[in-house]
This record gives structure tokens, C-alpha cells and sequence, in this order.
């Protein structure tokens, strides 16, 4: 008799939900960004937001490690984790620091980055099968 063994799903759940939180927090963080405007209680809150968003992307580079160990999937994603750490390491000495001109770009463009990663999380590419003889 063979036993047929599959990789656990919950790596991957745990992943994209990972995932999720990161890109919510930095949604949050462009909300509030916003309202630095126009409130004066808006700053707390943006506070407040960026160590949320900062643990979010701990959070993030422990999911990929963990999707990676047990089910032997592609470190790459790792690296990529990874560098979205050291990229919101960066934002949080550009907020600090008050550098507006840096900060608000790089929060942009972190913004996207995360939404691209969980869109092709949620919906990943299938790859074509190959045609089966006669």
C-alpha cells in the first residue's frame, strides 16, 4: 500500500494572511497620512499605525520562513520579505527624521508593493499543463 503525502495548506494560509495584515496596516498608514491634514489627532494615530505597520512586516518575513522550512517551497520569498523589512525599517528613520520628500514615496511604493504580493498571493498564476499523449 502507498501513502500519498501532500504539503500542509496551513503554511500558506498563514502566509497570506500575513500578507493581508501588512497591506491593511499600510493602508491604514496612507489613511492617516491623510488626515495629518486636516487633524491634530492624526499624528498619534499615524504613530501608532507605523508600529503596527513595522510588527506587520516582522510578521511577514516569519510567514515566508515558516512557508518555506516545512514544505521545502522557494526561498526567494524570503528575500523578498526580507527586503520589505529593511524597506520599512528605512520609512521609520525617514518618519522620525521628518524627511516628508522620501517618506511619502517610499510609503507609496511600499503600499504597492504589498498589494502586488497579495494579489498574486490570493490569485496565483496557473501554469499550463502539459498535453497528455494518446
Amino acid at each position: 500500500m502507498t501513502r500519498r503525502t501532500t504539503a500542509v495548506p496551513r503554511a500558506g494560509t498563514f502566509l497570506k494572511a500575513a500578507t493581508v495584515i501588512q497591506t491593511l496596516a499600510l493602508f491604514f498608514q496612507a489613511s492617516t497620512a491623510g488626515l495629518l491634514l486636516t487633524s491634530s489627532r492624526a499624528y498619534q494615530m499615524h504613530d501608532y499605525g507605523s508600529k503596527v505597520m513595522y510588527a506587520a512586516a516582522m510578521l511577514y518575513v516569519l510567514a515566508t520562513i515558516l512557508a518555506w522550512r516545512p514544505g521545502g517551497g522557494a526561498p526567494r520569498p524570503i528575500l523578498y520579505s526580507t527586503g520589505f523589512l529593511l524597506l520599512a525599517s528605512a520609512q521609520v528613520v525617514l518618519g522620525i527624521a521628518h524627511v516628508a520628500s522620501l517618506h511619502v514615496p517610499l510609503g507609496v511604493v511600499m503600499f504597492a508593493l504589498s498589494t502586488l504580493v497579495l494579489v498574486r498571493s490570493l490569485f496565483p498564476r496557473s501554469l499550463p499543463r502539459p498535453a497528455t499523449g494518446p
